[in-house]
């Protein structure tokens, strides 16, 4: 095989990202020929050479993709030091090891992408990707239009700029109303933090949509997989089988309007923000 940095292989082997791997070799978690190594800027050309906690690494499998519609309650992390269930408690027994796509809040629900190949999961996390995460969110308190049309512009919280967000009022009645909310950052509780800058509480987020791939009628707890061919087509992962081909450059951006005009899962309908 073509050697690639040691991060970059303990990523494709589905033990987590690589910005974590690159963690793993600075605590000294990882090996090389049996020796600690203290530098993720090393370079191999088979991935059993390497070990992460005495273990060896296991030979990089098909880049692989699944949704997931996570309930509410669940945190998304493999372990809670406050004993609260995670995701990865309530996933098929049967299911590979695999890494969330970013994460949901304990309270949030809808659409997780899961993967096996934690170098997919860096790069569909990444602003620059340009794909658009779509929310439902139901408020309690008066919207103010004004305010709205504001987070088209970027707003700035307590010293923190937030980009462009695309937000519509679904429906309002009395003191409750639901929005539907796209944006391309996912800074951490983004949704909520825009939400309670307008003076809105939420009290419920779902999210429908990441670029492309939809939740649509997925039931909740339930995991279904990307068709390989649809990943090829959107990614470009998996086309030579191994996760071997990478992402064009161009082509986040350029299907940054997937969520309207593409669809992930069989008869699903391509409208990210359909109402239900």
């Amino acid at each position: 095989m073509e050697p690639q940095r040691v991060a970059k292989l303990i990523a494709r082997a589905g033990v987590c990202s690589r910005r974590d791997a690159e963690r793993l070799i600075a605590e000294g978690r990882v090996k090389l020929d049996g020796k600690v190594l203290d530098t993720p800027a090393v370079v191999v050309d088979d991935p059993r050479r390497i070990q992460v906690d005495n273990k060896p690494l296991s030979a990089p499998e098909k880049t692989r993709l699944w949704r997931y519609h996570k309930p509410s309650g669940l945190v998304t992390t493999a372990r809670d030091p406050e004993g609260r269930p995670t995701v990865f408690e309530r996933l098929p027994k049967d299911l590979p090891r695999v890494i969330s796509v970013g994460r949901l809040d304990l309270t949030s629900e809808g659409l997780l992408l899961l993967t096996n190949d934690g170098a997919l999961a860096r790069h569909l996390e990444l602003p620059a990707t340009g794909w658009v995460r779509r929310y439902r969110v139901r408020v309690h308190g008066m919207v103010d239009p004004a305010k709205l049309a504001q987070l088209a512009k970027g707003v700035t919280i307590e010293g923190i700029r937030y980009g462009a967000v695309e937000a519509v009022l679904e429906r309002e009645k009395g003191l409750n109303a639901w929005l539907v909310m796209g944006l391309t950052e996912g800074r951490n509780r983004e949704v909520r933090r825009l939400c309670e800058w307008m003076g809105l509480q939420v009290t419920r987020l779902i999210r429908v949509s990441y670029g492309p791939f939809q939740l649509g009628l997925l039931p909740r707890g339930e995991v279904e997989e990307v068709p390989p061919r649809v990943l090829r087509d959107q990614l470009g992962f998996g086309a030579k089988g191994g996760g071997e081909e990478k992402p064009r450059p161009d082509q986040s951006r350029a299907e940054r309007k997937g969520p309207e005009h593409r669809q992930a899962g069989p008869g699903r309908k391509p409208r990210a923000d359909r109402r239900r």
